[in-house]
This record gives C-alpha cells, structure tokens and sequence, in this order.
C-alpha cells in the first residue's frame, strides 16, 4: 500500500525491567501487526536527579515512596539488554526501535541500526542531546508533546545545523499525559506541525482506547505511535494508559481500515457501487397504459427504479414527444431517434 501508515507499539518500560518480559513484547507486537516495537534505553542516574518530582501520574500509579529516580531504576533494563531484543526483532520480523533519554544510551544505540531514531517530548529542549542525534544524519522520529510551535521550530534548526535536514524528520503531535483527556488531545495541531517543511506529521497517543488515533489517521497522520502493555493491571507508571495485546491487534486493524478508505481523493464511481448503480437509479417510465403515438406529458409518464431506461434528467426532452408504441403502466418508456 503507498504511504502506508508506519504503527509504532510502545512497549516503552512496560517490561518493568524484566528482559524475559521484555521478549515477551516483541512477540506480542508482532501478532499485533505492528510495524516496530520501540523500548526506551536510559542509564536513570544521567536522566533524573535525586532531587526530580514524580509526576502526578506516576504518584496515582506507583506511589510516592519511591523517588522518579529510583522508580526509573527499577523498571529500566540494562543498556547490554537492548543488542538482543535488536536481534530478536530482526528474527521475528518487526522493526526495532528505542528512545535514548541521555548521550550514553544514544552510543549504545548507534551499532543497532534502527530506521529511525527516536527523541521523546521531554528533549525537544535539550541542545546537546539534540546536537548528537542530528550529527548522526539519520531518519528521525520527534514528538511534540508539552511544546510550542516556536519550540518546535527550533528544536528542528539545532537538528538542521548539527547534519540533518528537517527532510529526514517525521513530527509527532502529542499531549504529554497519561492518560490524556479528549479535551486536551488538539489533532488540528497538526496541521500547524504541517507547516514546519518535516518529511511528514503522526501522532503519539496517550488517551484512552483507540478512537482518537483512528481519527489521526483521517486527518493525515503517517505515523501512529500507541503504548502497550501484556497487562494493564500490572505495577509500574504507564501501564493503566496502554493498550493489552488484543486491543492493539483492534488498533491495527482499524487503522488500516481507515487508511483503506481514505482513498484517493477523486471524486469517481467506485468499483464496489457500480453494480447498484441501476438498482438504485431511476428511468422515465409510463405511469398508466399509453396508447402508440399518445403525446408523452407528466400526466401519462414518471420516474421509477430501475435505472438502465432513459435518465430523469432527460425528463424536458421526453415532454412532448409521442409514443412510439403501445406502453403498460410501469414499462420503460423508449424514445424514437429517427424522429
């Protein structure tokens, strides 16, 4: 299919930390029909300070005993993890992707080969992490959650001087909360991100269920980005706004159907309808017994299915003619081009 729309399963840290669990996901994204699963690479202490807040979301889902710092620590793999879940993906046959949070994972990641590299929300202003990803000059995925359209802008110049052109960047509206009200998400934002001159704009969906990034998909969206879960009941911070296994599968599907219908834009009979197009049409008909040779007026003739007679729209012309024959009630009325 051209343009297909790229689905991105984020299993992000839904592993908790467990690289069996972790296996697990790649496994589960791939019967999904995914086209990546994408995890999250972090050395936690080169991310978040002992000092740093939890979120709201991450207090309701996880408590406050535990600092973000030492939540973050329980829940992260290994950077040594992540050359095998690469490989798994390439046997299972689903692309591999991961976001580094600080330069170190970015070296890690750098011998995997991912198709795309991706930068979340909370870097879009971080000028030296930025400057190494745009160095590599590879193809980038950036969301856009928590930012400006300014912010944007210039987080994407930072990207362009470093090596790589805003071409080679696919832009990812998104609402940075888990989950994200309906009220908060803006898709028409979107279109603002359209402006920037990017290779093209998707969207990262953190709202409940499926529905809104359907209607992303309808508005343009050439990536979908969805995070996932084995189960939603287990403990960890973003595990109650994910999709389990069989949901994602449902937004897979529905997410090609959407891209299936959007078609191609013209404005044609469609293949599937043209069979109806008589079923469903209508001709000029007699609306009583006529007699050969009977003038035709809107007292003897009417418009009735089926639609393989002379067309309605050829009423004014019928008007006025005569009968070429004997007509019953009902029949299709024919016209004498001899006349």
């Amino acid at each position: 299919m051209k343009n297909k729309v790229i689905i991105i399963a984020e299993a992000g840290v839904n592993h908790n930390g467990n690289l069996d669990m972790a296996r697990q996901m790649v496994l589960a994204a791939k019967e999904a029909g995914a086209d990546y699963v994408k995890f999250q690479t972090a050395v936690p202490e080169l991310v978040i300070s002992t000092f740093a807040p939890k979120a709201e979301y991450q207090k309701e889902t996880t408590g406050e005993e535990m600092s973000q710092l030492e939540m973050c620590k329980a829940i992260h793999l290994p950077l040594e993890a992540y050359a095998g879940l690469a490989e798994l993906c390439r046997e299972t046959g689903i692309g591999f992707m991961s976001t580094p949070f600080d330069l170190v994972s970015i070296d890690c990641l750098i011998p995997l080969k991912q198709d795309y590299w991706k930068i979340p929300s909370g870097e879009i202003t971080n000028l030296p992490y930025l400057r190494k990803i745009g160095a590599l000059g590879e193809k980038i995925i950036m969301s856009t959650g928590m930012s400006t359209l300014a912010e944007v802008e210039n987080a994407l110049r930072i990207l362009e001087q470093a090596g790589t052109p805003r071409s080679n960047v696919i832009l990812l509206h998104c609402t940075t909360q888990y989950p994200a009200p309906y009220e908060s998400v803006n898709l028409r934002a979107m279109d603002a991100l359209a402006t920037l001159g990017c290779a093209g704009v998707g969207y990262s969906d953190h709202t409940v269920g499926t529905e809104v990034a359907v209607a992303a998909v309808a508005l343009g969206a050439c990536v979908i980005e969805k995070h996932f879960t084995l189960d939603r009941n287990l403990p960890g911070p973003d595990h109650k706004a994910s999709l389990e296994p069989a949901e994602l599968k449902q937004l897979v599907g529905a997410v090609r159907h959407a891209e299936e219908a959007l078609g191609s834009g013209r404005k044609e009979v469609a293949a599937a309808e043209a069979a109806n197009m008589e079923v469903a049409r209508k001709s000029i008909v007699a609306s009583r017994n006529i007699a050969a040779g009977e003038l035709l007026t809107e007292e003897n003739i009417t418009v009735k299915r089926p639609g393989n007679g002379i067309s309605p729209m050829l009423w004014d012309s019928v008007l006025g003619t005569r009968a070429v024959r004997d007509f019953g009630a009902d029949e299709l009325i024919e016209l004498s081009y001899q006349e």
